[in-house]
């Protein structure tokens, strides 16, 4: 497996351990016969948490798509290896900054790793205007 295809398995475990780890962290209150139950998410982390995992679900396909799209039409492999480095490394702190309820830098967050996302997509016809 590629360093990018390991980066797709990390992001699917980053959404899955954000949202996880408030479970745990709140297992007295967490009602596992009920784990929809908004009652759980008033309390503000546990809500931001929510957003962040809710978030990495939505990011992830196109970033999976990416990224194999990107090997299998042959892009520069350690590009995209790279690449998919910083979309992981973005994304953690992009939780980091959800959680802890910063907005603006949250924001800037996404965006940088919606750029990565394009480029990693692209890759494969840009590689011929690429050095090397």
């Amino acid at each position: 497996m590629t360093v990018a295809e390991w980066c797709v398995f990390g992001t699917l475990m980053l959404s899955l351990l954000t949202i996880a780890s408030v479970k745990w962290i709140g297992f007295r209150q967490f009602d596992n016969a009920n784990p929809r139950d908004p009652g759980f998410y008033n309390d503000p982390i546990r809500a931001r948490a929510l957003g962040a995992h809710q978030n990495g679900i939505e990011a992830f396909p196109f970033f999976a798509a990416a990224v194999l799209l990107a090997e299998f039409r042959l892009g520069p492999l350690r590009l995209i290896d790279e690449l998919a480095v910083l979309f992981l490394i973005v994304r953690i702190a992009y939780v980091f900054t959800y959680i802890g309820n910063r907005p603006t830098l949250r924001s800037i967050l996404w965006s940088l790793g919606l750029v990565i996302n394009i480029a990693i997509f692209f890759l494969p016809a840009i590689r011929g205007y690429l050095p090397g």
